[in-house]
């Protein structure tokens, strides 16, 4: 957007040389914002004699992929036909399969951490129904024990969300799962944050007694109130904006002053502006219509709904509204507006054309995305829809890429992009399916002939066993 976002992301220098040489202002502010960052080089990896899913309906019967430099250098069927150094590392998958790192949009870990104590509850901001300003990455812990186990299970990627107790609940951070004291050093490079938003039963259950929301009703009257303060925000930053502009070419009179910041007004303001990306708790048909109803008053696009569990009532309106919907295989029942579900549900929304993404919401199931997508693409299959295997893949790789906008990086196995991967030992959608290797920004961050190494302090100590799962 301008200055603006230039200031508030940390992008470094707001003009061009040229204007530079006229003005030299400098920001009101920067925001502190880290990075994923390594201090040494990965050595090359040669994978050969692999069935490989490559992501985006794209499959590789048998074949070799080289990672270098951390990125995807070349991929191929047959044998590799490239020089091999001394350097490289060379794995058999005679028998294996390939597809991209899973991702899973929708993970609470590090911010209700494992172990769970009332300690490590850091996930909701119960103190107000509209907290848009507060972010996951200022709470997220990197010692939680379930980050290595999700990387055992396959993961590569994650988005940290707040709970769903709030109207607007606060930013939440697409991270890289590798080992770092801090979670600004597991950044995706350059992935926007998301802004979690959410509708229906939990807003009017937590503060139907404490001043409202109380009623679906008071839902959408709340939101819609301080969007219109947003857009007022909004109004006053662009202004000054423009102001500021005309008086660093000039420098004459008086510098204009910013207007105050308002941290829940900046995130809307940046949702609004295409900087973050609106994911959105919803479950019934209603609900998720009055959602896009409210995202087009406003002018943002809804990014992707999460658990959506009636969203197969309306997959003509989401594939029209390119709005995605992360969603689980079989959870429902556990209020009443996850009653009306259907395993047959995200299939149905798939072949409209529908993004679907397998979700965890879980540290367990986040272990195991591919297989929950082995529920949801069985039964798709047994209702008689046309579902290619290679595409039921891209539930938990590229299509969740796509969700957080990083499929141009990661999600898929392509020249240039990210080196993340898994090396399965049954098929993917198999139920015996385990990760025998995961490797992410290639390096070898899981190994199963080695086991778990102890990435979290808590339980360093604890290991007096073979920690290898052969």
């Amino acid at each position: 957007m301008g200055i603006f976002l230039a200031v508030i992301l940390g992008v470094g220098n707001l003009f061009s040389k040229e204007k530079e040489a006229v003005a030299e202002v400098q920001p009101p502010w920067i925001e502190i914002r880290g990075e994923l960052k390594f201090a040494n080089d990965a050595n090359p990896i040669l994978i050969e004699n692999a069935k490989i899913f490559q992501g985006e309906g794209l499959v590789i019967e048998k074949g070799w992929i080289f990672l270098k430099d951390r990125l995807v250098h070349s991929i191929g069927e047959g044998s590799f036909a490239g020089e091999i150094y001394d350097n490289f590392t060379i794995i058999d998958a005679e028998g294996k399969y390939i597809t991209p790192g899973m991702i899973d949009i929708h993970s609470h870990m590090g911010v209700y951490a494992n172990p769970g104590p009332a300690a490590h509850s850091d996930g909701n901001e119960m103190v107000n129904p509209v907290t848009a300003g507060i972010e996951t990455i200022h709470a997220f812990w990197p010692q939680d024990i379930a980050i290595e186990r999700a990387v055992a299970g396959g993961t590569t990627t994650i988005q940290v969300l707040p709970g769903s107790a709030n109207l607007i609940g606060g930013r939440a951070a697409t991270l890289k799962l590798h080992p770092r004291l801090t979670p600004q050093d597991m950044r995706f490079p350059g992935a926007k944050d998301g802004l979690k938003m959410a509708c229906g039963e939990n807003p009017k259950r937590v503060y139907g007694d404490r001043g409202g929301p109380q009623t679906r009703m008071g839902n959408l009257y709340r939101n819609r109130q301080v969007w219109i303060n947003a857009v007022e925000y909004s109004k006053n930053w662009k202004k000054w904006e423009q102001e500021w502009e005309q008086w660093s070419k000039k420098q004459q009179g008086e510098e204009p002053n910013p207007p105050s910041r308002d941290l829940t007004m900046e995130t809307m303001m940046l949702l609004m502006d295409g900087e973050i990306l609106a994911q959105v708790h919803c479950y019934r048909a209603d609900d998720l219509l009055h959602m896009i109803d409210l995202s087009h008053e406003f002018n943002w696009h809804l990014r992707v709904f999460h658990h959506a569990i009636e969203s197969y009532k309306i997959r003509d309106v989401l594939a029209k509204n390119n709005t995605g919907v992360g969603i689980w295989a079989d959870w429902w029942g556990f209020k009443y507006e996850a009653y009306d579900a259907t395993t047959a549900g995200p299939g149905l929304s798939h072949v409209e054309g529908v993004n679907v993404i397998i979700h965890s919401d879980s540290a367990i199931d986040i272990q195991r995305l591919n297989q929950r997508a082995a529920q949801i693409y069985y039964e798709a299959i047994e209702k008689g829809l046309n579902i290619k295997e290679e595409e039921a893949i891209d539930w938990f790789t590229y299509n969740a890429a796509w969700g957080l906008d990083i499929h141009e990086q990661t999600g898929s196995l392509k020249v240039g992009k990210m080196a993340d991967l898994v090396i399965w030992s049954h098929h993917p959608l198999s139920i015996q399916a385990l990760s025998e290797m995961t490797i992410i920004d290639g390096e070898i961050m899981w190994d199963i002939t080695k086991g778990f190494s102890s990435w979290s302090d808590f339980e360093t100590g604890q290991w007096t066993f073979d920690r290898s799962m052969e």
